[in-house]
């Protein structure tokens, strides 16, 4: 079962317990709850996972709760007890040398303001910016105008002005899945997956060593890219998975 997602920088922890009471625990109102793992964005900032933990015990009262940040996940996901390089592109980015046992080295994580390269939002930007500068050609443009009915006014309030902006930037990744071939859209692709490559596997002396793994809908839908550009930076490919849950189920189930 899905929810909406929960980040302690956009929900307090009133808005965590409504997502969850509304969205999970109808589904699993027939189980007794004993023990919760959770691994989320934002909950490697203490303050930040102090809130989630508040928010999970108020609905689950009696039950452990276990509350860590969302790279981890990715990490025990793809490299279960092993050394790897776990890499998360989804709605953000982020990316961490697992040794084992814990994230021993980890790219810095700025946000989709300032980061996030190869991420949903980051993606997401660059369509936004070729259709706000018409740099798309007339095939494109048409496709998109059909495809989204918006105008200026509405992206730049979505933006700058309403909740989630990172989510809504993310949503124009479907864009790019939707019109693969076209060399705009594959350069926009291979542009954006590479600056990641760029600004973050390459500074770990690890990824020549180690497979490199990814985790989220981003890597698993542009998979064919990922698998190219590890040829070209003469890295070694490993797990690429679209959710980290199958990963963490036989993880913990191992446990």
């Amino acid at each position: 079962m899905d929810t909406q997602g929960i980040s302690p920088y956009f929900l307090d922890e009133a808005g965590i317990v409504k997502v969850i009471e509304n969205e999970l625990k109808p589904s699993i109102a027939r189980w007794q709850v004993d023990a919760v793992y959770y691994y989320g964005t934002g909950c490697k900032d203490p303050d930040n996972r102090k809130v989630v933990q508040r928010a999970i015990r108020r609905l689950f009262s009696g039950a452990d709760v276990h509350v860590t940040h969302d790279l981890m996940g990715a990490a025990l996901s793809v490299c279960g007890d092993s050394k790897g390089i776990a890499c998360i592109l989804g709605t953000g980015s982020n990316s961490c040398y697992f040794d084992g046992k814990k994230i021993a080295k980890n790219s810095p994580g700025l946000g989709f303001v300032l980061g996030d390269e190869g991420s949903g939002a980051y993606l997401g930007k660059k369509v936004l910016q070729y259709y706000l500068y018409n740099t798309f050609d007339e095939e494109l443009r048409y496709k998109f105008d059909a495809r989204y009915a918006t105008n200026t006014s509405e992206i730049l309030e979505s933006v700058y002005k309403r909740p989630l902006p990172n989510r809504y930037l993310a949503s124009f990744t479907l864009f790019l899945a939707e019109n693969r071939g076209h060399y705009m859209v594959e350069n926009i692709i291979e542009d954006g997956l590479n600056d990641f490559f760029f600004q973050h596997l390459c500074k770990y002396r690890e990824s020549w060593k180690l497979p490199i793994h990814f985790v989220g809908g981003v890597a698993y839908g542009f998979r064919d890219v990922i698998k190219e550009l590890c040829g070209t930076y003469e890295f070694e490919l490993g797990t690429i998975l679209q959710k980290p849950m199958d990963g963490l189920v036989k993880y913990h189930k191992a446990k």
